[in-house]
């Protein structure tokens, strides 16, 4: 694959990124993108490495063929680089920015620390074909006359609908805020993703026939059945979005916040959608943030991009290593010290730290009591001490979806950890018609997998509807 001998003689070049100092001054991607010559000599490091542990179980959720589309950039096909990418991912320009690249860490190159730029690669791929205009609508040429309606237009349920459109049946994507994109749009900020990516999706895939209904909140303005009632399948494709609560003492404090209705807001006021809340903005303020997940990083962006004038992240866990042990977790997902864009724009960052409360004046936090913690996580008596803060943000990741409103309705029933409880391979609730995929179903995850899962449960309902499909899995 690629050049045989091209891993030994190129050496591995990542995207640089603007300077923090630049880029902390708007909201706007910050990658730069390599030239195609130098995307091109990326791509013929791939090797021909007999098992391509990339694109296996370990490597891409959605089976991305990454061996053949480097081969095709190094062989200057582009297009048909493009054609092969999207046979397994809708969205590649999504993944290709907000992915953590799971598939670098199982490339063979890696037992070298030295693995193919797959992600670069692949959002390379997808900028290019949008900018040629290889990209274009794909309407069904029969329809079947079969409905299907989606709650959810995440990723999940983008990807669902795109492709049981394109199997010809007539898609109805009902959607409670008023853009398309779920945590696309109104979690992941614009600095990693700008919504413009979204936006032109969304048009191919009406063009394609797919409907989408805005400000539909299912449950509340229009009852679950109504849609059971009036469709031949219902997919429930909505977000893991109940946060985990910690109940620290003094939570309930004037300046203590979850963390996404803040990336919410700030993203509202990014697209400038009206932002009907009080604002929460950290212009001018010390700034914690409590966990040490990708949602918190990209509070720390905001916050810095915002004004902060400093950053502090905390994280329970101790110190990762530098490096991981090759030979004992390779080709998985290694625990290693990592630091985000974000963290590097100048946080704080303070491990084997446990959060024992928010302290405060006349109601307002002026603080936050933090302690060092032993190999049980539990704190160490004698270690306590208190971080200045004028905002806290509480991001130690989601439970379970919100169980008010639609799921109270549908009686679908709910597993252990609260998610809806769907066959892994049908994608059926226990609820006759009803499906569940994505967050909602598997738990708060990458997006790379709601789309796996979004296109997984299209290929069952198009089965469940026609007794054969097509699609593929």
């Amino acid at each position: 694959m690629g050049k045989v001998t091209g891993f030994l003689e190129i050496d591995r070049r990542e995207q640089k990124y603007q300077p923090a100092s630049d880029r902390i001054r708007h909201f706007r991607e910050f990658t730069l993108p390599l030239p195609d010559t130098e995307v091109t000599n990326q791509a013929a490091r791939c090797m021909d490495c007999g098992i391509p542990f990339c694109h296996g179980p370990n490597g891409c959720p959605v089976h991305n063929q990454i061996p053949d589309w480097n081969d095709l950039v190094y062989r200057d096909e582009w297009e048909e680089a493009a054609r092969n990418l999207h046979s397994t991912n809708n969205f590649p320009e999504f993944t290709g920015r907000v992915c953590p690249a799971p598939c670098e860490e199982a490339c063979t190159l890696n037992l070298e620390d030295m693995p193919v730029t797959i992600k670069t690669v692949e959002q390379a791929i997808a900028d290019k074909a949008w900018k040629k205009g290889w990209i274009k609508p794909e309407p069904a040429a029969v329809k079947t006359g079969r409905k299907v309606a989606i709650v959810g237009s995440g990723p999940a349920g983008l990807a669902a609908a795109q492709q049981l459109a394109r199997a010809g049946h007539d898609v109805h994507v009902y959607e409670r805020e008023p853009k398309a994109g779920g945590l696309l749009r109104y979690g992941i900020p614009d600095f990693k993703m700008e919504k413009h990516h979204i936006d032109r999706r969304v048009k191919q895939m009406e063009a394609e026939g797919v409907t989408f209904h805005y400000n539909e909140n299912i449950g509340i303005v229009r009852p679950l059945q109504e849609l059971l009632d009036t469709h031949d399948s219902v997919l429930l494709a909505g977000g893991s979005e109940a946060p985990r609560d910690p109940q620290l003492p003094g939570q309930e404090m004037e300046g203590v916040h979850f963390a996404m209705p803040y990336l919410v807001q700030s993203n509202r006021r990014e697209g400038d959608e009206p932002v009907n809340e009080i604002p929460v903005v950290a212009g001018g303020k010390h700034v914690v943030v409590v966990g040490g997940g990708d949602t918190a990083s990209d509070c720390v962006g905001t916050a810095f991009r915002q004004g902060a004038l400093s950053v502090t992240q905390l994280d329970i866990r101790p110190v990762p290593p530098m490096k991981e042990d090759k030979l004992a977790v390779w080709p998985y997902w290694p625990t290693k010290f990592r630091t985000s864009s974000s963290q590097a724009e100048g946080a704080e960052r303070e491990f084997a730290c446990a959060t024992l409360g928010i302290e405060g004046r006349n109601g307002r936090v002026t603080g936050v009591k933090c302690a060092r913690v032993d190999g049980k996580r539990q704190p160490i008596p004698g270690t306590e001490f208190v971080l200045r803060a004028d905002l806290v943000f509480l991001a130690i990741g989601f439970a379970h979806p919100l169980f008010q409103g639609m799921l109270e309705q549908s009686g679908a029933a709910i597993d252990k950890r609260g998610n809806v409880q769907a066959d892994e391979e049908t994608y059926a609730t226990s609820v006759p018609k009803l499906y569940a995929a994505g967050d909602m179903r598997r738990g708060q995850s990458l997006v790379v997998w709601a789309i796996r899962e979004g296109r997984q449960a299209a290929h069952a309902i198009d089965k469940a509807l026609m007794g054969a499909t097509t699609l593929p899995r």
